[in-house]
Parts: C-alpha cells; sequence; structure tokens
C-alpha cells in the first residue's frame, strides 16, 4: 500500500514502539491524521518533555523529572530495606500495592547469558555502594518470576549473604482468582515451594 510520505513516516514511527506491527501503527496515523491540530500538538509536546525532562535517579535508578525522586526525598520512608527491582515500571506497580514503604533500586535489565548481558552490565556495583550504609537491614530480591530474574536473584542472593544483610526473595506461583489446571508447571512448582502453615 502506498502512502503519502508524511503518513508514511507516522507509520513507521508507530512501528518502532513495541506490539505495534503495520495495520495498528496505520490504524493510529489515521487516527492521528483525524485530530484536531491542538490536540497532535499537545500530544508531540509530551513526547518531546518525556524524552528531555525524564531521567534516572541518581540514587535508586528510578525515573523522575526531580533528583533525588520523590522516593529517595521521603523522609517517611522506611530506610531499613531496599527492594531491588529490574526496571522503573516494576517501581511504579510496587508502589499501586501501598503495601511497601521503603526504599527500591532500580537494576536496569537481569542477568541473561544467552543475551551477553552480566552482572557488570546492570546496577549490581550502585546497590553494593548503597548497602555500605549501615542503616540497611533487609534487601528484597524482586526480580521477575522467569529464567533471567531468577538467575539475578541467585547471583545478588549469593553476594549479599556473607554482608549480614537479610536477604529476601518475593513469593510467586498461583494468582488469587486463578485455576490450577490453567497453570504451567513452573508456576505450579513455586506455589508449592512457597507454601506456608495456616
Amino acid at each position: 500500500m502506498h502512502y503519502p510520505e508524511p503518513i508514511s513516516k507516522l507509520i513507521d514511527s508507530f512501528m518502532k514502539l513495541p506490539g505495534i506491527g503495520p495495520k495498528t501503527a496505520a490504524r493510529l496515523a489515521f487516527h492521528v491524521l483525524a485530530m484536531k491540530e491542538d490536540t497532535v500538538l499537545e500530544f508531540a509536546k509530551a513526547l518531546v518533555d518525556v524524552k528531555r525532562h525524564i531521567h534516572y535517579c541518581t540514587i535508586c535508578g528510578h525515573i523522575t523529572d526531580t533528583d533525588p525522586c520523590y522516593i529517595c526525598k521521603d523522609e517517611r520512608r522506611d530506610r531499613t530495606m531496599i527492594c531491588v527491582v529490574q526496571d522503573p515500571k516494576d517501581v511504579i506497580a510496587m508502589e499501586k500495592m501501598k503495601e511497601y514503604n521503603g526504599l527500591y533500586h532500580v537494576l536496569h535489565g537481569a542477568i541473561s547469558p544467552m543475551e551477553g548481558i552480566g552482572p557488570e552490565d546492570i546496577k549490581i556495583a550502585e546497590l553494593l555502594a548503597r548497602l555500605q550504609d549501615e542503616t540497611i537491614q533487609e534487601v528484597i530480591l524482586a526480580t521477575d518470576p522467569n529464567i533471567e530474574g531468577e538467575a539475578t536473584a541467585m547471583y545478588l542472593s549469593r553476594l549479599l549473604k556473607p554482608t549480614g544483610i537479610k536477604v529476601t526473595r518475593i513469593a510467586h506461583g498461583l494468582p488469587v482468582g486463578g485455576d490450577l489446571e490453567y497453570a504451567d508447571e513452573v508456576t505450579l512448582s513455586k506455589a508449592l515451594e512457597g507454601r506456608r502453615e495456616l
């Protein structure tokens, strides 16, 4: 299909986003074409503002428009524990829960030998530097429950054990409301492994 060049460029731009194929990109491009110019300009400004004004907190690595981020600045947070996550979106997921009141450390990835990502390629050195502060009593490993996340958690656990700091791993297994018959073997195995007395 031949589109005028501006539409073609917009479709190509949308296709650079994850999960957007040619059909969805074309649908989005034509939606933009139908929008009012003011709305399109606001949308374009929002895209530019994100690139210009959002950066990573120099302490925890979370996304922020101020440095340090609002979590690191908040004196009411429990400074004896750090929850280690892979990505900034994991911090947002944890914060939505409103149950955790400690600090965070974002690794910006996970160990994956298949992809050539080793411990030196993620923010482990920065985590170790933060743990020199004697107030930290617990590190909660909240990496993804997949091969890379598990490898990262195991690596960090072995690395941190000699420090005397308590190292814990978030539980994983069956989701609330889930059916046993639809769960895969790994999920069932983790659910059985993490069982507790009632």
